[in-house]
Parts: C-alpha cells; structure tokens; sequence
C-alpha cells in the first residue's frame, strides 16, 4: 500500500501492513466465510498465518471447511506469501501431494502486485472452487489432511 498525493508515494512497512491485514482478518470478512489470523501472537515477524474458507453453495465444496497455512517472508508484501491447504482439497491450481497452491496455476500469485493482501488470496480460492474446472471434482473425505 502507498500513500501520496501528486507524484510522492509512502510505501507502508511491512509489519503495519500486516497489522492492518491482521485487524481485517480478526473482523471478518464479508459474509464470514473466509477468515484468517496469526498463528502465534508471540511472532514479531509476523510470519505463519492460518486462513479458513467455508466452501461455497452449489459446488461439491459446499459446507466443507478448509483450512490453509499462509507464510509471509521477511519480502511480503513484495513477494506473495506460500500458500497451502491443510485440509485435502481437490482443485486445478493445488498440488495433489502437497496441498501448495501453485503459483503458475493460480493467477493472483503468479501475477502479484503489492497492493493485493492475504484476504485477495483466500477470497479468490474461494472464487476458484466456484470455477467450472473445480466446482464438480470429486474431493477427498472430508476431514482428511495433507
């Protein structure tokens, strides 16, 4: 995030962007079913998030909640962070053995711009479940994990 006016810009510290991310996730986000947080108060660097996403209607990933592990390096907001489901998932864009989204296959990653934020990542997974490629795929047993 930047801030200016005219031709100067600020570019916001990596730490108050993520406190600010933090604040988001800890509200809630839109209808509640995508949410997200740290997953240890005690981390300065603010690196290990876990983010949640509750399956949308009318796609075989209705009702399923999904859990995902977010890790922001020392170059978030730069860099996206990696990303990678916890609970199994069956989608075009998420590695089938290691549950990682895959960069390549996830347009949002592969064409990061520092404006984009955790929340831009989980609501666009959720988005693509919606897709046609995803939405019918047969998934794994709910409650299984990578």
């Amino acid at each position: 995030m930047t801030l200016g006016s005219g031709g100067s810009s600020v570019v916001v510290p990596r730490n108050f962007r993520l406190l600010e991310e933090l604040e988001r996730g800890e509200k809630g986000i839109g209808d509640g079913t995508v949410s997200y947080g740290m997953d240890d108060g005690d981390d300065i660097y603010m690196r290990s998030w876990t983010g949640t996403i509750i399956g949308p209607h009318n796609t075989v990933h209705e009702g399923r909640i999904y859990q995902l592990k977010l890790f922001c390096d020392k170059d978030y907001p730069d860099k996206p962070p990696s990303v990678r489901f916890h609970s199994r998932v069956n989608m075009t864009c998420v590695n089938h053995e290691t549950g990682v989204v895959e960069s390549k296959k996830f347009g949002l990653l592969a064409n990061w711009q520092r404006e984009y934020s955790m929340e831009d990542i989980l609501t666009q997974l959720k988005k693509e479940m919606t897709a046609p490629h995803n939405r019918k795929l047969v998934q794994p047993p709910e409650g299984t994990y990578f």
